[in-house]
Protein backbone atom coordinates (compact mmCIF):
# COMPACT_ATOMS: atom_id res chain seq x y z
CA UNK A 1 0.00 0.00 0.00
CA UNK A 2 1.08 3.57 -0.70
CA UNK A 3 2.62 5.23 2.33
CA UNK A 4 1.39 8.78 2.71
CA UNK A 5 3.75 11.56 3.68
CA UNK A 6 3.55 13.50 6.90
CA UNK A 7 0.03 14.76 7.47
CA UNK A 8 -1.52 12.47 4.84
CA UNK A 9 -4.17 9.95 5.83
CA UNK A 10 -4.77 6.68 4.08
CA UNK A 11 -7.69 6.67 1.68
CA UNK A 12 -7.31 3.00 0.83
CA UNK A 13 -7.86 1.34 4.20
CA UNK A 14 -9.05 2.02 7.73
CA UNK A 15 -12.34 3.48 9.04
CA UNK A 16 -13.92 5.48 6.24
CA UNK A 17 -16.16 7.85 8.20
CA UNK A 18 -13.37 8.97 10.51
CA UNK A 19 -10.83 9.39 7.70
CA UNK A 20 -13.35 11.24 5.52
CA UNK A 21 -14.17 13.73 8.28
CA UNK A 22 -10.49 14.31 9.15
CA UNK A 23 -9.76 14.83 5.46
CA UNK A 24 -12.76 17.10 4.79
CA UNK A 25 -12.55 19.52 7.73
CA UNK A 26 -9.29 21.18 6.54
CA UNK A 27 -10.83 21.54 3.05
CA UNK A 28 -13.85 23.28 4.59
CA UNK A 29 -11.62 25.64 6.54
CA UNK A 30 -9.42 26.28 3.50
CA UNK A 31 -12.43 27.03 1.31
CA UNK A 32 -13.87 29.38 3.92
CA UNK A 33 -10.58 31.27 4.04
CA UNK A 34 -10.53 31.47 0.24
CA UNK A 35 -14.08 32.79 0.26
CA UNK A 36 -13.09 35.35 2.89
CA UNK A 37 -10.97 37.01 0.19
CA UNK A 38 -14.13 38.13 -1.56
CA UNK A 39 -16.04 38.62 1.69
CA UNK A 40 -13.33 40.94 2.96
CA UNK A 41 -13.61 42.89 -0.29
CA UNK A 42 -17.36 43.32 0.18
CA UNK A 43 -17.17 44.16 3.89
CA UNK A 44 -14.45 46.77 3.46
CA UNK A 45 -16.05 48.53 0.48
CA UNK A 46 -19.46 48.27 2.13
CA UNK A 47 -18.25 50.00 5.29
CA UNK A 48 -16.04 52.63 3.70
CA UNK A 49 -17.39 53.10 0.16
CA UNK A 50 -21.15 52.35 0.27
CA UNK A 51 -23.66 49.92 -1.22
CA UNK A 52 -22.92 50.89 -4.86
CA UNK A 53 -19.37 49.58 -4.44
CA UNK A 54 -20.79 46.37 -2.91
CA UNK A 55 -22.99 45.97 -5.97
CA UNK A 56 -19.97 46.62 -8.24
CA UNK A 57 -17.93 43.81 -6.69
CA UNK A 58 -20.93 41.47 -6.57
CA UNK A 59 -21.77 42.07 -10.22
CA UNK A 60 -18.45 40.54 -11.31
CA UNK A 61 -18.87 37.21 -9.48
CA UNK A 62 -20.95 35.23 -11.97
CA UNK A 63 -19.01 36.62 -14.94
CA UNK A 64 -15.63 35.86 -13.37
CA UNK A 65 -16.67 32.29 -12.64
CA UNK A 66 -17.90 31.90 -16.21
CA UNK A 67 -14.48 32.80 -17.59
CA UNK A 68 -12.23 30.85 -15.20
CA UNK A 69 -14.27 27.68 -14.62
CA UNK A 70 -13.10 26.03 -17.83
CA UNK A 71 -9.51 26.08 -16.59
CA UNK A 72 -10.42 25.27 -12.99
CA UNK A 73 -11.88 22.06 -14.42
CA UNK A 74 -8.41 21.12 -15.67
CA UNK A 75 -7.12 21.35 -12.10
CA UNK A 76 -9.81 18.83 -11.13
CA UNK A 77 -8.53 16.60 -13.91
CA UNK A 78 -4.98 16.92 -12.55
CA UNK A 79 -6.14 15.89 -9.07
CA UNK A 80 -8.10 12.86 -10.30
CA UNK A 81 -5.17 11.76 -12.49
CA UNK A 82 -2.81 11.94 -9.50
CA UNK A 83 -5.31 10.07 -7.31
CA UNK A 84 -5.62 7.25 -9.86
CA UNK A 85 -1.82 7.02 -10.10
CA UNK A 86 -1.37 6.94 -6.34
CA UNK A 87 -4.07 4.33 -5.89
CA UNK A 88 -2.49 2.13 -8.56
CA UNK A 89 1.03 2.81 -7.17
CA UNK A 90 2.18 4.17 -10.53
CA UNK A 91 4.88 6.63 -9.40
CA UNK A 92 5.97 7.51 -12.94
CA UNK A 93 2.45 8.55 -13.94
CA UNK A 94 2.17 10.69 -10.78
CA UNK A 95 5.55 12.32 -11.44
CA UNK A 96 4.59 13.17 -15.02
CA UNK A 97 1.19 14.54 -13.99
CA UNK A 98 2.71 16.84 -11.35
CA UNK A 99 5.26 18.22 -13.81
CA UNK A 100 2.62 18.69 -16.51
CA UNK A 101 0.18 20.43 -14.17
CA UNK A 102 2.32 23.48 -13.28
CA UNK A 103 3.11 24.64 -16.84
CA UNK A 104 -0.52 23.99 -17.75
CA UNK A 105 -1.58 26.22 -14.84
CA UNK A 106 0.76 29.02 -15.93
CA UNK A 107 -0.43 28.92 -19.55
CA UNK A 108 -4.05 28.90 -18.36
CA UNK A 109 -3.43 31.90 -16.12
CA UNK A 110 -1.88 33.96 -18.90
CA UNK A 111 -4.79 33.21 -21.24
CA UNK A 112 -7.30 34.17 -18.56
CA UNK A 113 -5.50 37.43 -17.80
CA UNK A 114 -5.59 38.51 -21.45
CA UNK A 115 -9.23 37.52 -21.93
CA UNK A 116 -10.45 38.98 -18.63
CA UNK A 117 -8.80 42.37 -19.08
CA UNK A 118 -9.72 42.69 -22.75
CA UNK A 119 -13.39 41.78 -22.40
CA UNK A 120 -14.27 43.09 -18.93
CA UNK A 121 -16.28 46.17 -19.92
CA UNK A 122 -17.90 44.52 -22.94
CA UNK A 123 -19.16 41.51 -20.98
CA UNK A 124 -20.38 43.60 -18.06
CA UNK A 125 -22.30 45.79 -20.50
CA UNK A 126 -23.88 42.74 -22.12
CA UNK A 127 -25.08 41.73 -18.63
CA UNK A 128 -26.99 45.03 -18.37
CA UNK A 129 -24.84 46.19 -15.48
CA UNK A 130 -26.24 49.63 -14.44
CA UNK A 131 -24.22 52.70 -15.41
CA UNK A 132 -23.83 53.58 -11.72
CA UNK A 133 -21.99 50.30 -11.14
CA UNK A 134 -20.26 49.55 -14.46
CA UNK A 135 -17.04 51.64 -14.13
CA UNK A 136 -16.26 50.25 -10.67
CA UNK A 137 -17.08 46.68 -11.72
CA UNK A 138 -14.80 46.92 -14.76
CA UNK A 139 -11.93 48.28 -12.66
CA UNK A 140 -12.29 45.50 -10.07
CA UNK A 141 -12.49 42.80 -12.74
CA UNK A 142 -9.41 43.97 -14.70
CA UNK A 143 -7.17 44.08 -11.62
CA UNK A 144 -8.54 40.75 -10.35
CA UNK A 145 -7.70 39.06 -13.66
CA UNK A 146 -4.24 40.60 -13.57
CA UNK A 147 -3.38 38.08 -10.83
CA UNK A 148 -5.08 35.10 -12.48
CA UNK A 149 -1.83 33.16 -13.09
CA UNK A 150 -1.30 32.96 -9.33
CA UNK A 151 -4.88 31.75 -8.87
CA UNK A 152 -4.40 28.97 -11.43
CA UNK A 153 -1.07 27.86 -9.96
CA UNK A 154 -2.60 27.66 -6.50
CA UNK A 155 -5.64 25.68 -7.66
CA UNK A 156 -3.64 23.15 -9.69
CA UNK A 157 -1.02 22.56 -6.99
CA UNK A 158 -3.55 22.45 -4.15
CA UNK A 159 -5.56 19.89 -6.13
CA UNK A 160 -2.45 17.67 -6.32
CA UNK A 161 -1.78 17.98 -2.60
CA UNK A 162 -5.37 17.00 -1.78
CA UNK A 163 -5.24 14.05 -4.17
CA UNK A 164 -2.18 12.89 -2.22
CA UNK A 165 -4.10 13.21 1.06
CA UNK A 166 -2.63 16.51 2.30
CA UNK A 167 -5.44 18.92 3.09
CA UNK A 168 -3.65 20.70 5.93
CA UNK A 169 -0.98 22.53 3.92
CA UNK A 170 -3.46 24.42 1.68
CA UNK A 171 -5.28 25.46 4.86
CA UNK A 172 -2.14 26.93 6.40
CA UNK A 173 -1.19 28.72 3.19
CA UNK A 174 -4.66 30.25 2.77
CA UNK A 175 -4.62 31.36 6.41
CA UNK A 176 -1.41 33.29 5.78
CA UNK A 177 -2.68 34.76 2.51
CA UNK A 178 -6.07 35.58 4.06
CA UNK A 179 -4.52 37.65 6.82
CA UNK A 180 -2.44 39.54 4.26
CA UNK A 181 -5.55 40.12 2.14
CA UNK A 182 -7.56 41.64 4.98
CA UNK A 183 -4.70 43.91 6.10
CA UNK A 184 -4.05 45.13 2.55
CA UNK A 185 -7.79 45.68 1.97
CA UNK A 186 -7.96 48.07 4.89
CA UNK A 187 -4.73 49.87 3.96
CA UNK A 188 -5.57 50.34 0.28
CA UNK A 189 -9.15 51.49 0.92
CA UNK A 190 -8.84 53.59 4.08
CA UNK A 191 -5.34 55.03 3.60
CA UNK A 192 -4.98 55.22 -0.18
CA UNK A 193 -8.72 55.61 -0.97
CA UNK A 194 -8.51 53.13 -3.86
CA UNK A 195 -12.13 51.86 -3.48
CA UNK A 196 -12.74 48.58 -5.39
CA UNK A 197 -9.33 48.82 -7.08
CA UNK A 198 -7.71 48.48 -3.67
CA UNK A 199 -9.56 45.33 -2.67
CA UNK A 200 -8.91 43.76 -6.09
CA UNK A 201 -5.19 44.48 -5.79
CA UNK A 202 -5.13 43.06 -2.26
CA UNK A 203 -6.75 39.86 -3.50
CA UNK A 204 -4.21 39.49 -6.33
CA UNK A 205 -1.26 39.96 -3.96
CA UNK A 206 -2.62 37.45 -1.44
CA UNK A 207 -3.20 34.90 -4.22
CA UNK A 208 0.43 35.34 -5.28
CA UNK A 209 1.55 34.50 -1.76
CA UNK A 210 -0.61 31.36 -1.60
CA UNK A 211 0.69 30.26 -5.03
CA UNK A 212 4.34 30.56 -3.98
CA UNK A 213 3.68 28.62 -0.77
CA UNK A 214 1.84 25.75 -2.43
CA UNK A 215 4.62 25.34 -5.04
CA UNK A 216 7.15 25.33 -2.21
CA UNK A 217 5.17 22.57 -0.46
CA UNK A 218 5.27 20.34 -3.54
CA UNK A 219 9.02 20.93 -3.91
CA UNK A 220 9.58 19.72 -0.32
CA UNK A 221 7.71 16.42 -0.72
CA UNK A 222 9.66 13.14 -0.72
CA UNK A 223 7.15 10.95 -2.59
CA UNK A 224 6.08 10.72 -6.24
CA UNK A 225 4.34 14.12 -5.94
CA UNK A 226 7.65 15.93 -5.43
CA UNK A 227 7.98 18.91 -7.79
CA UNK A 228 11.36 19.59 -9.43
CA UNK A 229 11.37 22.81 -11.41
CA UNK A 230 14.11 21.70 -13.79
CA UNK A 231 11.94 18.74 -14.87
CA UNK A 232 8.87 20.75 -15.82
CA UNK A 233 7.44 19.78 -19.19
CA UNK A 234 4.09 18.82 -20.66
CA UNK A 235 3.70 15.06 -21.02
CA UNK A 236 1.15 14.29 -23.69
CA UNK A 237 -0.42 11.19 -22.07
CA UNK A 238 -0.93 12.90 -18.72
CA UNK A 239 -2.19 16.12 -20.34
CA UNK A 240 -4.69 14.15 -22.41
CA UNK A 241 -6.01 12.38 -19.29
CA UNK A 242 -6.24 15.68 -17.42
CA UNK A 243 -8.17 17.12 -20.36
CA UNK A 244 -10.39 14.04 -20.72
CA UNK A 245 -11.44 14.26 -17.07
CA UNK A 246 -11.05 17.99 -16.47
CA UNK A 247 -12.36 19.56 -19.65
CA UNK A 248 -15.93 18.23 -19.22
CA UNK A 249 -15.79 19.42 -15.61
CA UNK A 250 -14.63 22.83 -16.82
CA UNK A 251 -17.27 23.00 -19.53
CA UNK A 252 -19.86 22.04 -16.94
CA UNK A 253 -18.66 24.80 -14.63
CA UNK A 254 -18.66 27.36 -17.43
CA UNK A 255 -22.12 26.38 -18.68
CA UNK A 256 -23.30 26.38 -15.07
CA UNK A 257 -21.97 29.91 -14.81
CA UNK A 258 -23.79 30.91 -18.01
CA UNK A 259 -27.07 30.25 -16.24
CA UNK A 260 -25.80 32.31 -13.29
CA UNK A 261 -24.79 35.13 -15.63
CA UNK A 262 -28.30 35.11 -17.11
CA UNK A 263 -29.74 35.09 -13.61
CA UNK A 264 -27.40 37.96 -12.65
CA UNK A 265 -28.73 39.88 -15.65
CA UNK A 266 -32.25 39.22 -14.34
CA UNK A 267 -31.13 40.41 -10.90
CA UNK A 268 -29.73 43.58 -12.49
CA UNK A 269 -33.19 44.33 -13.85
CA UNK A 270 -34.40 45.01 -10.29
CA UNK A 271 -31.93 47.90 -9.79
CA UNK A 272 -28.76 48.59 -7.81
CA UNK A 273 -30.39 48.40 -4.35
CA UNK A 274 -31.63 44.90 -5.08
CA UNK A 275 -28.22 44.03 -6.60
CA UNK A 276 -26.53 45.06 -3.36
CA UNK A 277 -28.76 42.83 -1.21
CA UNK A 278 -28.40 39.97 -3.66
CA UNK A 279 -24.59 40.27 -3.71
CA UNK A 280 -24.31 40.30 0.09
CA UNK A 281 -26.62 37.30 0.57
CA UNK A 282 -24.89 35.40 -2.25
CA UNK A 283 -21.61 35.93 -0.44
CA UNK A 284 -23.10 34.53 2.78
CA UNK A 285 -24.45 31.53 0.88
CA UNK A 286 -20.94 30.99 -0.40
CA UNK A 287 -19.88 29.96 3.10
CA UNK A 288 -22.61 27.31 3.13
CA UNK A 289 -21.63 26.16 -0.34
CA UNK A 290 -17.92 25.66 0.39
CA UNK A 291 -18.75 23.63 3.48
CA UNK A 292 -20.74 21.29 1.25
CA UNK A 293 -18.39 21.41 -1.74
CA UNK A 294 -15.59 20.09 0.46
CA UNK A 295 -17.40 16.75 0.51
CA UNK A 296 -17.43 16.77 -3.29
CA UNK A 297 -13.64 17.16 -3.29
CA UNK A 298 -13.40 14.38 -0.72
CA UNK A 299 -15.56 12.09 -2.86
CA UNK A 300 -13.42 12.82 -5.94
CA UNK A 301 -10.12 11.97 -4.26
CA UNK A 302 -11.21 9.08 -2.00
CA UNK A 303 -13.10 7.41 -4.83
CA UNK A 304 -10.30 8.23 -7.28
CA UNK A 305 -7.66 6.44 -5.22
CA UNK A 306 -9.91 3.46 -4.48
CA UNK A 307 -10.83 3.12 -8.16
CA UNK A 308 -7.09 3.15 -8.95
CA UNK A 309 -6.64 0.36 -6.39
CA UNK A 310 -9.80 -1.43 -7.67
CA UNK A 311 -11.39 -1.38 -4.20
CA UNK A 312 -14.97 -0.91 -5.37
CA UNK A 313 -16.60 -2.04 -2.12
CA UNK A 314 -15.19 1.07 -0.45
CA UNK A 315 -16.28 3.28 -3.35
CA UNK A 316 -19.98 2.72 -2.65
CA UNK A 317 -19.51 3.34 1.08
CA UNK A 318 -17.61 6.57 0.39
CA UNK A 319 -20.51 7.90 -1.67
CA UNK A 320 -23.14 7.25 1.00
CA UNK A 321 -21.00 8.67 3.79
CA UNK A 322 -20.37 11.84 1.77
CA UNK A 323 -24.06 12.19 0.83
CA UNK A 324 -25.19 11.82 4.44
CA UNK A 325 -22.55 14.21 5.72
CA UNK A 326 -23.23 16.90 3.12
CA UNK A 327 -26.98 16.78 3.81
CA UNK A 328 -26.46 17.33 7.55
CA UNK A 329 -23.83 20.04 7.13
CA UNK A 330 -25.73 21.83 4.36
CA UNK A 331 -29.05 21.90 6.20
CA UNK A 332 -27.48 23.06 9.47
CA UNK A 333 -25.35 25.76 7.83
CA UNK A 334 -28.12 26.98 5.53
CA UNK A 335 -30.66 27.35 8.32
CA UNK A 336 -28.04 28.98 10.55
CA UNK A 337 -27.19 31.61 7.94
CA UNK A 338 -30.87 32.37 7.37
CA UNK A 339 -31.65 32.76 11.09
CA UNK A 340 -28.69 35.09 11.54
CA UNK A 341 -29.35 36.77 8.18
CA UNK A 342 -30.33 40.28 9.30
CA UNK A 343 -27.26 40.60 11.51
CA UNK A 344 -24.89 39.08 8.94
CA UNK A 345 -26.20 41.20 6.07
CA UNK A 346 -25.76 44.36 8.14
CA UNK A 347 -22.03 43.62 8.21
CA UNK A 348 -21.94 44.11 4.44
CA UNK A 349 -24.62 46.78 4.05
CA UNK A 350 -24.82 49.71 6.44
CA UNK A 351 -26.73 52.29 4.40
CA UNK A 352 -29.82 50.48 3.09
CA UNK A 353 -32.44 48.58 5.10
CA UNK A 354 -34.22 47.86 1.82
CA UNK A 355 -31.16 46.07 0.43
CA UNK A 356 -31.02 43.91 3.57
CA UNK A 357 -34.67 42.94 3.17
CA UNK A 358 -33.97 41.90 -0.44
CA UNK A 359 -31.04 39.86 0.79
CA UNK A 360 -33.29 37.98 3.24
CA UNK A 361 -35.61 36.96 0.40
CA UNK A 362 -32.70 35.31 -1.38
CA UNK A 363 -31.51 33.56 1.79
CA UNK A 364 -34.96 32.04 2.31
CA UNK A 365 -35.05 30.53 -1.18
CA UNK A 366 -31.38 29.62 -1.62
CA UNK A 367 -29.62 29.14 1.74
CA UNK A 368 -32.24 27.01 3.53
CA UNK A 369 -32.65 24.33 0.80
CA UNK A 370 -28.98 24.57 -0.21
CA UNK A 371 -28.29 21.02 0.97
CA UNK A 372 -29.94 19.86 -2.27
CA UNK A 373 -27.07 21.48 -4.17
CA UNK A 374 -24.64 19.64 -1.90
CA UNK A 375 -26.23 16.28 -2.72
CA UNK A 376 -25.97 17.11 -6.42
CA UNK A 377 -22.30 18.10 -6.15
CA UNK A 378 -21.24 14.99 -4.21
CA UNK A 379 -22.89 12.76 -6.83
CA UNK A 380 -21.03 14.69 -9.53
CA UNK A 381 -17.75 14.32 -7.64
CA UNK A 382 -18.28 10.59 -7.24
CA UNK A 383 -18.71 10.22 -10.99
CA UNK A 384 -15.54 12.21 -11.66
CA UNK A 385 -13.63 10.10 -9.16
CA UNK A 386 -14.75 7.05 -11.15
CA UNK A 387 -13.21 8.70 -14.23
CA UNK A 388 -16.58 9.53 -15.81
CA UNK A 389 -16.60 13.28 -16.42
CA UNK A 390 -18.68 13.63 -19.58
CA UNK A 391 -21.79 12.05 -18.01
CA UNK A 392 -22.13 14.54 -15.10
CA UNK A 393 -21.37 17.38 -17.49
CA UNK A 394 -24.26 16.45 -19.76
CA UNK A 395 -26.63 15.94 -16.84
CA UNK A 396 -25.74 19.31 -15.29
CA UNK A 397 -25.95 21.11 -18.63
CA UNK A 398 -29.51 19.89 -19.05
CA UNK A 399 -30.66 19.72 -15.43
CA UNK A 400 -29.16 22.98 -14.16
CA UNK A 401 -28.14 25.25 -17.02
CA UNK A 402 -30.84 24.29 -19.52
CA UNK A 403 -33.60 24.23 -16.96
CA UNK A 404 -32.75 27.62 -15.46
CA UNK A 405 -32.47 29.30 -18.84
CA UNK A 406 -35.80 27.79 -19.86
CA UNK A 407 -37.34 28.95 -16.56
CA UNK A 408 -36.13 32.53 -17.06
CA UNK A 409 -37.37 32.61 -20.66
CA UNK A 410 -40.82 31.28 -19.75
CA UNK A 411 -42.08 31.24 -16.16
CA UNK A 412 -40.00 34.22 -14.99
CA UNK A 413 -41.37 36.30 -17.85
CA UNK A 414 -44.90 35.65 -16.56
CA UNK A 415 -44.06 36.11 -12.87
CA UNK A 416 -41.33 38.74 -12.79
CA UNK A 417 -40.51 38.50 -9.07
CA UNK A 418 -37.35 37.65 -7.09
CA UNK A 419 -39.14 34.68 -5.52
CA UNK A 420 -39.92 33.17 -8.92
CA UNK A 421 -36.32 33.70 -10.04
CA UNK A 422 -34.83 32.02 -6.98
CA UNK A 423 -37.24 29.06 -7.02
CA UNK A 424 -35.58 27.83 -10.22
CA UNK A 425 -32.54 26.86 -8.13
CA UNK A 426 -34.50 24.49 -5.89
CA UNK A 427 -36.12 22.60 -8.74
CA UNK A 428 -32.92 22.32 -10.79
CA UNK A 429 -30.89 20.98 -7.83
CA UNK A 430 -33.44 18.29 -7.05
CA UNK A 431 -33.87 17.02 -10.61
CA UNK A 432 -30.13 17.02 -11.32
CA UNK A 433 -29.24 15.16 -8.09
CA UNK A 434 -31.61 12.31 -8.89
CA UNK A 435 -30.20 12.03 -12.41
CA UNK A 436 -26.59 12.09 -11.16
CA UNK A 437 -27.32 9.39 -8.57
CA UNK A 438 -28.83 7.12 -11.22
CA UNK A 439 -25.80 7.72 -13.45
CA UNK A 440 -23.44 6.74 -10.62
CA UNK A 441 -25.26 3.44 -10.12
CA UNK A 442 -24.91 2.64 -13.83
CA UNK A 443 -21.22 3.64 -14.01
CA UNK A 444 -20.44 1.73 -10.80
CA UNK A 445 -22.03 -1.43 -12.17
CA UNK A 446 -20.03 -1.09 -15.38
CA UNK A 447 -16.76 -0.79 -13.44
CA UNK A 448 -17.48 -3.81 -11.24
CA UNK A 449 -18.39 -5.92 -14.27
CA UNK A 450 -15.11 -4.93 -15.95
CA UNK A 451 -13.18 -5.84 -12.80
CA UNK A 452 -14.84 -9.28 -12.69
CA UNK A 453 -13.84 -9.80 -16.34
CA UNK A 454 -10.21 -8.94 -15.56
CA UNK A 455 -10.17 -11.26 -12.56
Amino acid sequence: MLVMQGVNRSMLEGPLFKNIIFYTVPIILTSILQLLFNAADLVVVGRFCGSVSVAAVGATGALTNLIINLFIGLSVGAGVTVAHGLGGEDDEAVHRTVHTALPTAIISGVILTVVGIALAETLLTLMDTPDTVLPLSATYMKIYFGGMTFTMVYNFCASILRAAGDTRSPLIFLLIAGVVNVVLNIIFVTQFHMNVAGVALATAISQAISAVLVVWALMRRTDACRLELDKLRIYKAQLMKMIRIGLPAGIQGSLFSISNVIIQSSVNSFGDVFMSGNAASANLEGFVYVCMNAFQQTAVNFIGQNVGAMKYGRVRKILWICLGSVAVVGLAAGCGVYLAGPHLLSIYIMDSAEAISYGMVRLAYIAVPYFLCGLMDVSTGALRGMGASVVPMLICVLGVCGFRILWICTIFQMYHTPECLYFSYIVSWSVTFLAELLAFVLVYRRHTREMETII
